[in-house]
């Protein structure tokens, strides 16, 4: 209220405002056929906050996504609304934050559209900043959602900073072309168009490809990637090892609080994987509260300590429940290429048979499969040398 009544109306801000939120309006219902994936998603639409916040009084950059993500709840993918909500706020809090501070270096914003390299650079400062706060609350949001994740898993990898600088650029280069002429937001639309499809095509793919309840491979996919790996390693001569992870009596958690709960512990246990493995190891959701890593280049006791950290870790763990903490234990079994089967059949059936012989012996352990020692030859066998 306090900006807006400080604010004083001009016809040029707000068709300038009209037109910003007109072009965002027409890349989401460009995108709309194709939806948006679930969960924290890139959609471009920063190239029409930031020139918002760049060019007009701050109280603009606070109402900006405000109608944007009215226009995607009803347009695209109604979602629960509080995170509208919040998302809403975040954007708006950063871009109002940005505009302040671009406004208190530059006494006439629209000179941004000469060009000038001093200009520039408070526009790219003031974009930075912009970014780096939404990116800020939303971890602290996601974090707070989920204290086990790791504070990588919801800031920046190198994706992300990659989308960053995509957008940054964009923001900059519509502002100066808002303030040479609004006409030219119509050749700079189809371009953005292009690219907001694209991105949101990949990501779609990518949502494919993983759980919905864990964001870890799902099974189609963790069994392509893992034959790519078994292959590469017949031809390569290296090592490579398989683990089944099975949550102990986890059908006790969802009958004592609840099928959400169960998700939350899933999600834990996922979240723990995730920070406990290597970048390059193959991790997935096999189905239920079973899950299938990868080791590429592990021998059988890099396997087991592996197997036996990550059990460790997920007994540590606690869900937060009302006013209890819900815990739980894993039960693994481990196999190695080339001793306990040469393709993704045989390991996993090995795996199984250990995981199986892991809750027969009383749960919360890691096993390995006996292997057979090869049958010893008679003294009168012929073949004997």
């Amino acid at each position: 209220m306090t900006f807006s009544a400080s604010t004083v109306f001009e016809w040029r801000e707000a068709l300038t405002f009209a037109a910003l939120m007109g072009c965002g309006a027409v890349c989401i219902e460009a995108s709309r056929r194709l939806g948006m994936p679930a969960g924290v998603s890139r959609d471009l639409l920063s190239a029409w906050w930031l020139p918002v916040a760049l060019l007009l009084p701050p109280v603009y950059a606070l109402f900006a996504p405000i109608v944007l993500q009215i226009l995607l709840q009803v347009r695209v993918r109604a979602t629960v609304v509080y995170r509208r909500v919040f998302s809403s706020a975040a954007i708006g809090l950063a871009g109002c934050s940005a505009s302040f501070v671009f406004h208190g270096l530059v006494a006439d914003p629209w000179a941004l559209s000469q060009g000038g390299g001093r200009l520039i650079l408070f526009a790219v400062a003031s974009a930075v900043l912009f970014s780096l706060l939404n990116i800020a609350l939303i971890a602290i949001a996601a974090h707070t959602a989920n204290p086990d994740s790791a504070w990588r898993e919801v800031l920046w990898d190198r994706e992300s900073v990659l989308l960053d600088v995509v957008e940054l650029c964009l923001g900059v280069t519509v502002s100066i072309s808002c303030g040479l002429n609004l006409g030219l937001l119509i050749l700079a639309l189809p371009p953005v168009v292009l690219l907001q499809r694209s991105l949101l095509h990949a990501q779609l793919q990518a949502a494919a490809r993983t759980d919905a309840k864990t964001g870890l491979l799902n099974a189609a996919a963790w069994q392509r990637e893992a034959d790519t790996e078994i292959v590469r390693a017949r031809r390569t001569g290296d090592t490579l090892a398989l683990l089944i992870i099975d949550i102990d009596h986890f059908k006790r958690v969802n009958d004592a609080h609840g099928h959400l709960v169960g998700d939350q512990v899933l999600v834990g246990v996922a979240s723990m994987l995730r920070s406990q493995l290597r970048d390059y190891d193959v991790v997935g959701r096999f189905g239920g509260e079973e899950f299938v890593v990868l080791l590429p280049g592990a021998d059988i006791d890099e396997a087991r300590q592996v197997a036996e950290r990550l059990r460790v870790r997920i007994g540590h763990m606690a869900i937060p429940v009302d006013d209890t903490l819900v815990r739980v234990t894993i039960s693994a079994g481990v196999a190695l290429m080339s001793v306990h089967g040469d393709d993704l059949i045989d390991l996993l059936t090995a795996a199984d048979l250990a995981l199986y012989r892991a809750k027969e012996l009383g749960r919360d352990r890691v096993c390995i499969p006996a292997v057979q020692p090869p049958p010893r030859s008679l003294p009168n066998d012929p073949s004997t040398p």
